[in-house]
């Protein structure tokens, strides 16, 4: 019985040793099959973001060429329309750009919160402080603040004095802002005129060639006619970009001029009321 009772008992251990054992392959199995999973899976994101890199690269890689395409093709362009009008060309664009960017900065530094000043301004003089609102006028730049500081230091004055002072100093001003101006408009008419006496001198060449070969072959009038487009389309293309940047300081002179006015009308009004109470 003993001995039957001790087989039993070695089968279920075999048994049971067996099943460990069953149990064991299958785990390491998986965690293989897990390990399996999770290097392809990187090596997937490896290989998107490689590709992700590649196509990135191909499409600044390509817009660099057309950048650097459109410059071979603008200075083929150049050279092609004769040096000596280009040349002009050329320089009347810097010529006029730093005219523009010279007014740009001015008008820039010139812009002030009109609005905060003439409260302050105000505010002084409510206060009977003149010489707080003339401290506050005179270390403000900009147009704005000199008109309310030529108002101020008439403030004892009679108000159509004041007035006309004030407005004989927004002329001088408004002088000083349009400064350069003309000299833009200059350039903007310049540009077009020298590409159209690029196109006459081309028409001459054209007919000289003809005159010369003694045929009128399409290859002898293209190279005079290439010359005269080709001025006329850089001089045209000059004055569009010195009318964008024209416009724009027009835009800031009349804003600037706007608030002159208006600062001037809202001092007067507190003048006014100065001299009332006194």
């Amino acid at each position: 019985m003993k001995t039957m009772i001790a087989r039993l008992y070695a089968v279920l251990l075999g048994l049971f040793l067996l099943g460990q054992g069953a149990w064991a392959q299958d785990t390491i199995a998986e965690s293989d099959l897990d390990e399996e999973m999770e290097e392809m899976v990187q090596a997937a994101d490896v290989d998107s973001m490689v590709a992700q890199d590649m196509a990135e690269f191909d499409e600044m890689r390509e817009a660099s060429q057309q950048k650097v395409g459109v410059y071979k093709a603008l200075k083929q362009k150049f050279i092609e329309g004769n040096a000596g009008f280009m040349s002009l060309v050329a320089l009347a664009l810097i010529l006029g750009l730093a005219f523009c960017i010279e007014r740009i900065i001015y008008l820039t530094l010139a812009e002030v919160d009109a609005r905060k000043l003439l409260n302050d301004i105000d505010g002084k003089i409510e206060e009977g402080d003149i010489e707080g609102a003339k401290n506050i006028a005179r270390d403000t730049r900009g147009p704005v603040a000199s008109i309310c500081y030529q108002g101020l230091v008439r403030v004892n004055e009679h108000i159509d004095s004041i007035e006309r002072s004030m407005a004989s100093f927004g002329q001088v001003q408004l002088s000083n802002l349009e400064k350069g101006c003309s000299w833009i408009t200059l350039f903007i008419a310049i540009a077009p005129s020298l590409g159209f006496l690029g196109t006459v001198i081309g028409m001459v060449m054209a007919f000289d060639q003809i005159q010369m070969e003694g045929d009128i072959r399409p290859t002898i009038v293209a190279a005079g006619m290439k010359v005269a487009l080709i001025t006329t389309i850089f001089g045209i293309i000059v004055a569009l970009i010195l009318q964008v940047f024209y416009n724009y300081i027009l835009n800031k002179i009349e804003a600037l001029t706007t608030q002159m006015e208006d600062a001037s009308v809202t001092l007067l009004d507190a003048i006014v009321k100065y001299q009332n109470k006194k």
